[in-house]
């Protein structure tokens, strides 16, 4: 599926600056879009690793924004990750306020009611809620990054408790929730009530292997 084939369907500024780097959506977009992510349905995205999962979430997120839907929150499980997602997408998308919040979890952040897409842990999430952040009631786009770690049993409680809770707060969000391998995805996708897509492309092939003196030995006889 090519760009062009959805132009229609995505806002022009979002366009223009997909346009000079993608030409063709990769499967898991292709399906992605198929499956109602430009209509704002909720999506669960199981495909590996540099399959294309971020420019899904960023379409949901920045047509979203363009189109008032309102704000949109990104969560990660790691400070470093929000830092890596946070300069990608100042970079890509100038046109838009785009905030970190990692910090202080005693702090509401009044400040990120300016600003148009919010990356933050699952953490940081649940100290806005607790403080009761007047601006989560204009968040319209979610998007959950690793999120089979919901099943870890450490941080996957809070990342639970905090999606329950914005599912019950806000009524009309699109939540959009990648991961790269999940146990359970059709019943994660009920509990989300997103549609699920699953693919197994990957742009290099995966190769197995036993790695011993500094050498590796392929399963593959030829390798």
């Amino acid at each position: 599926m090519k760009l062009d084939d959805a132009k229609d369907r995505i806002p022009s500024r979002l366009y223009n600056t997909l346009l000079p780097e993608i030409d063709e959506f990769r499967p898991a977009q292709e399906k992605a879009i198929g499956n109602g992510l430009l209509e704002r349905k909720n999506l669960l995205v199981c495909t590996p690793t540099a399959s294309g999962k971020t420019l899904i979430a960023e379409l949901a997120m920045v047509k979203g924004i363009l189109e008032e839907k309102g704000k949109a929150i990104y969560i990660v499980p790691s400070k470093a990750l929000a830092g890596e997602k946070f300069n990608d997408f100042k970079k890509r998308y100038k046109f838009l306020n785009v905030a970190m919040s990692i910090g202080d979890l005693d702090s509401a952040d009044p400040f990120l009611e300016s600003y148009d897409i919010i990356v933050c842990t699952a953490e940081k999430l649940d100290s806005l809620i607790r403080h009761h952040a007047p601006w989560l009631s204009k968040v319209g786009t979610i998007v959950v990054d690793e999120v089979h770690l919901m099943n870890d049993s450490g941080r996957g409680p809070t990342l639970e408790v905090i999606m329950t809770m914005l599912m019950q707060m806000l009524a009309d969000v699109q939540i959009v929730a990648l991961s790269a391998t999940i146990g359970n995805p059709k019943e994660l996708a009920e509990w989300l009530q997103a549609n699920l897509i699953e693919d197994d492309w990957r742009p290099v092939k995966l190769e197995k292997g036993i790695m011993f003196e500094n050498k590796i030995e392929f399963e593959e006889e030829n390798k």
